[in-house]
């Protein structure tokens, strides 16, 4: 992967320098769809920064689609920032980081869709 570099004082907060760093990255195509990016832990030590820095770019990126997390298989390029993102995108990703826990738990596909279920009908939805 391009080096990324976090410049203490420039002003702009690390976990932000990292983030446009990715997303220019992927942009470019220099960051594929379906690159492997390294673990949190790995590029907290890389760049000098706490796990959690790191791991608050991964969640923003994961939550707008551009990166997708598996246990098993790290974390990956998903989408271009600011090209249209399929639709369920989200959900998919989300649907597969619940599959990849169900698993880790050892429980069936039947025992997981029941949890899905109670866990929606106990959902409170606005009006």
């Amino acid at each position: 992967m391009t080096r990324i570099l976090v410049d203490p004082d420039n002003g702009v907060p690390p976990w932000r320098q990292v983030r446009d760093q990715l997303v220019g990255l992927i942009r470019s195509g220099e960051l594929a769809l379906g690159t492997p990016l390294p673990t949190i832990r790995q590029l907290a030590n890389d760049l000098g920064l706490s796990a959690g820095t790191v791991a608050r770019v991964y969640r923003e990126l994961e939550g707008s689609g551009v990166l997708r997390t598996a246990r098993r298989k790290g974390t990956v390029v998903a989408a271009v920032p600011g090209e249209p993102v399929e639709p369920g995108t989200a959900l998919t990703t989300a649907a597969s980081q619940f599959a990849d826990q169900a698993k880790t738990l050892g429980v069936t596909l039947d025992d997981a869709i029941a949890a899905v279920s109670q866990a929606w009908e106990q959902q409170t939805w606005p009006t």
